[in-house]
């Protein structure tokens, strides 16, 4: 009974896959709660629970949608490449969880002698379907629909009895191996649906754009005695099958995502669809979308809840991805398989570019040399055939999808090329992506993953190796892995696709942590006891689980902002970078703004500027300060000054800053001699040489820190490898020790000579501090030289000091308000900002360094009374401040375990080194590689009364 599990994944005793479409026939959502029983085993599994008559009282309540793992039966198992089962194709474990699900419906009895059909949208990972003790066939294909003919079972007027066993291993899920949770269960809707006789199963509907003209055609392939309409065209009566002329329309982009609703009717049923008008086309190797050249910043978006699972409430997706166009997304990788129907929808509704992507993912073939792999096995043909005729008849009327995707990571094969032959043959409306085809032999765009700045400057010049990919677009389907902090280095790779025509951006994997809730943290790979896992690799969103945006995001968004700023003293140089909307919609402003605040504000005037095209704007009789006023920052910001889809009025569009008054330098009065151990206010310890009070306000250090919590780029670099991290920690960089060779009293100041260096190894560096104190301040020069046999790059280079752990508030003029790194700075501007100690830190899953905020001139920590202490730059520095220390969170693992001290922990930061991507990636680009040498660090510190 059980040999379906190892035909080679073809679904039987379904119907031909068609569009997904709104239609007035009855239909009825079986949605709801249903009897459910899990065995660990087929074997194990009740018999005869199909039968109409079954007892299933002693079942347990299930809702549908859901995976049962996510209410309470068996566990979620997070793999990223690595099957969980062993490679035996198309065989399966014997312990496979089976589980049972039960409901009962009615139809009105009316249905009789009328045909129906029952459609699942999603069942994982294979299911076996009966009504009313009938068995009505298999499926296959986890993320795909699959309908079954119900009118001869169906019993109208009465109570019908549908059962489904669903297994969690079928020989499908060697085709679904996806860098996510396994998570078993029917999880989308399933519906029963009236098919009237002479009413309409399937429509094509194609709507092309001639941007020459600006006019539209449009064609409906259907059924030849139904009729179309497009009211708001005023056009009624059309015919299906003719190609008709429509007049002027308005071409439907995510910049202005116009649908226009058609109406498709027979006398017996009325479907309506929503048009988007636009054409895809490569010339000249170009991608271009109604006669222009398009620009991907995309994302790959996964389904995931973190309560849920892969169900997803239809409300969470609409705000997620209004999220997503208030950050300057404008395009979708439905990675690894098509999202639930009604998203497309959406897409198509808020506007995105969208790259659907087929049920299809062979990655766990990788670690055995990808022998048997089903991609090149004749055998499994029919299902690859299956799936991407599925995918693509149910979305092909959405404008939204510009591009289809076989799969991913699935090796090549002939089997791949014949999705490919089948999708040009049913649709060469759209072009075919495959990012493993690397020799580009059946895909229309050249895809990659992680090709790094210098690779991707080459493949966009178009000296790339293989002459013949020079013809085809190049998309990077994958180019930042916003894993942790990070990623970083997301400018550079912009830059690369506005230098260079025919590289025409990609998607950051991945939009979204994939942390499963539990008590007070979100749990990763491991957490449910999998004997094979990968860890928090699921934990690499630009959102957190809950959809908070990370930094991450935030930098996407100051990266691929539309319309770019570059400040300068007379005027301000602003470029459209929209493809089709000019910036009539755009509002301009200034600000300036010191340490104390913004200072004067106002607007400037700009032209409607078309889309590519760039513009001047005068700058003149702004107030700008003389004289010794202290450092001013000019910044020009472009609004929305109206709302847009999915766009709020006031969002900003893109900013830029330019320092327009420097402060006159500090003369500074005689310093104070040192006696003995005491510089003026200042008191330090005869044993390592540290500071340890100044006034009033008790403190320990600064000490020579150049450790930080590695970051997920920095301990999975070299795509896993963990080769930086390992060197670091072989050399030793998180156990330094510090041994005092002098402190030097003098008439002007006090010096702290040390040696810093790793136990078991003969390098190091030298540490030396030199104290004034004038102006009740205390002034330091600190340098760390490094020894000549110092050979490794440098997690940072600063100090750290401790301060009482009242000193919540938090004040600074530099870079803010969130965090920024060398690398990943654009969304951090230079302004006054406050927050609170605990507010500064970043909660990332997986803990790890974060909430450094960068060229800080001024910074001041203050208590409740507002005593505290001030640093001043010289002329700047970064800054962390928290409760813990870097060594606290390293060992945390999650945050729920890590420690909150009574001390607020300051890092004054010369640099740290740049985030990369290279978690899975490349890494930092080399102006953000911290190397050692000779470095020095200017800073002042004032306590506060």
């Amino acid at each position: 009974m059980s040999r379906y599990l190892t035909d080679f994944a073809r679904p039987s005793g379904t119907l031909p896959p068609r569009a997904d479409m709104s239609s007035d026939a009855p239909v009825l959502t079986l949605d709801g709660t249903w009897r459910f029983h899990l065995a660990p085993s087929i074997a194990e599994a009740p018999d005869g629970f199909h039968a109409t008559d079954y007892d299933d009282s002693g079942w347990t309540d299930l809702p549908v949608p859901s995976n049962w793992p996510m209410h309470g039966h068996g566990k979620p198992a997070y793999t990223n490449v690595v099957y969980p089962f062993p490679i035996d194709p198309p065989n399966v474990p014997t312990e496979n969880p089976t589980g049972d699900h039960r409901v009962t419906f009615t139809v009105p009895a009316d249905w009789s002698g009328q045909r129906a059909v029952i459609r699942f949208d999603g069942v994982d990972s294979c299911g076996v379907v009966w009504l009313n003790g009938v068995q009505l066939g298999v499926t296959y294909g986890s993320r795909l629909p699959a309908e079954f003919d119900i009118t001869a079972a169906l019993r109208p007027g009465a109570e019908n009895v549908l059962a489904v066993r669903v297994h969690q291993w079928s020989s499908g899920s060697y085709l679904e191996d996806q860098d996510m949770w396994w998570l078993p269960g029917i999880f989308r809707s399933v519906t029963v649906r009236l098919r009237p006789a002479g009413g309409i199963d399937d429509l094509f509907l194609h709507a092309d754009y001639d941007h020459t003209t600006g006019t539209g055609t449009l064609l409906v392939d259907g059924p030849e005695d139904a009729v179309v309409s497009v009211p708001a065209l005023g056009l009624t009566g059309l015919a299906t099958g003719v190609t008709h002329q429509v007049g002027e329309v308005r071409p439907w982009s995510p910049e202005d995502p116009a649908l226009y609703d058609v109406l498709v009717a027979t006398d017996a049923e009325t479907v309506s669809l929503r048009a988007g008008f636009r054409t895809v086309k490569i010339v000249d190797g170009i991608l271009t979308v109604n006669g222009r050249r398009i620009q991907i910043h995309g994302v790959n978006r996964h389904e995931h809840h973190p309560d849920t699972g892969r169900v997803v409430p239809l409300d969470v997706v609409r705000a997620e991805l209004e999220l997503m166009k208030r950050h300057h997304v404008n395009a979708v990788r439905t990675s690894h398989y098509p999202p639930d129907p009604r998203v497309l929808d959406l897409f198509d509704e808020l506007g995105f570019w969208v790259i659907d992507e087929c049920d299809l993912e062979t990655h766990g073939f990788e670690f055995v040399g990808w022998r048997d792999n089903p991609s090149d096995d004749p055998r499994w043909r029919d299902a690859y055939l299956d799936r991407i005729s599925r995918m693509i008849e149910r979305d092909k009327n959405h404008p939204s999808v510009i591009l289809w995707s076989l799969g991913n990571e699935a090796g090549t094969g002939r089997n791949l090329a014949a999705m490919a032959n089948w999708s040009r043959d049913r649709d060469p409306s759209r072009p075919v992506h495959y990012e493993g085809d690397h020799a580009c032999e059946y895909v229309d765009v050249y895809s990659r993953m992680y090709a790094d700045h210098a690779e991707s400057t080459l493949i966009g010049r178009g000296e790339d190796p293989s002459g013949h990919r020079r013809s085809l677009p190049y998309i990077l389907c994958e180019f930042a892995h916003a894993m942790g902090n990070g990623p970083g280095g997301m400018l550079e790779y912009r830059e690369i696709f506005d230098r260079y025509p025919r590289a025409q951006g990609g998607f950051i994997w991945e939009w979204l942590d994939h942390g499963i809730r539990q008590d007070g943290f979100y749990a990763y790979g491991g957490d449910f006891g999998e004997p094979l896992h990968d860890g928090n690799f699921v934990i690499d969103g630009l959102v957190f689980p809950d959809r908070t945006p990370s930094p991450g995001l935030t930098e996407f968004a100051a990266v691929f902002a539309p319309v770019l700023i570059g400040v300068h003293p007379d005027k301000v140089d602003v470029k459209n970078t929209y493809t089709y909307r000019d910036l009539g919609h755009v509002a301009l402003a200034w600000s300036l703004g010191d340490r104390s605040g913004v200072v004067a504000s106002g607007t400037l005037s700009l032209p409607p500027v078309p889309a590519g095209t760039s513009a001047e704007i005068p700058l003149k009789d702004l107030p700008l300060p003389s004289g010794p006023a202290s450092e001013t920052w000019l910044t020009v910001t472009a609004t929305a000054a109206k709302a847009l889809p999915g766009v709020p009025a006031g969002l900003v569009l893109g900013a830029g800053q330019a320092v327009v008054h420097e402060p006159a330098p500090v003369v500074r009065s005689t310093p104070v001699p040192a006696d003995g151990l005491r510089l003026g206010a200042a008191v330090f310890e005869p044993v390592h040489g540290r500071l340890v009070k100044l006034g009033d306000l008790e403190l320990d250090g600064p000490r020579p820190h150049i450790w930080r919590a590695p970051t997920d780029n920095d301990r999975m670099d070299d795509r896993g490898t963990g080769s930086l991290l390992r060197s670091w920690k072989e050399a030793g960089l998180h156990r330094m020790r510090e041994r005092l060779v002098a402190i030097t009293p003098s008439a002007d100041g006090l010096q702290v000579e040390s040696r810093f260096a790793p136990a078991g190894t003969n390098v190091g560096f030298t540490s030396t501090v030199r104290w004034t104190y004038a102006d009740d301040a205390l002034h330091a020069t600190w340098r760390l030289v490094a020894d000549e046999r110092w050979t490794l790059t440098l997690p940072r280079i600063g100090v750290r000091l401790a301060l009482p752990g009242s000193l919540t508030s938090v004040s600074w003029f530099g870079r803010g308000p969130g965090e920024a790194y060398s690398d990943s700075i654009q969304a951090a501007l230079v302004g006054a900002w406050t927050s609170t100690v605990d507010d500064l830190q970043t909660p990332y899953v997986y803990p790890q360094e974060n909430g450094h905020r960068a060229d800080v001139r001024n910074l001041t920590l203050r208590d409740a009374s507002g005593a505290g202490l001030e640093v001043v730059g010289g002329p700047s520095f970064g800054f962390t401040a928290r409760n813990h220390t870097d060594e606290d969170l390293e060992e945390a693992g999650r945050r729920t375990r890590i420690p909150a001290r009574d001390q607020v922990f300051v890092n004054l930061d010369l640099a740290q080194r740049g985030l990369g991507t290279a978690s899975c990636g490349t890494g930092p680009l080399p102006p953000y590689i911290l190397t050692a040498g000779d470095h020095v660090l200017n800073f002042t510190l004032r306590a506060l009364r």
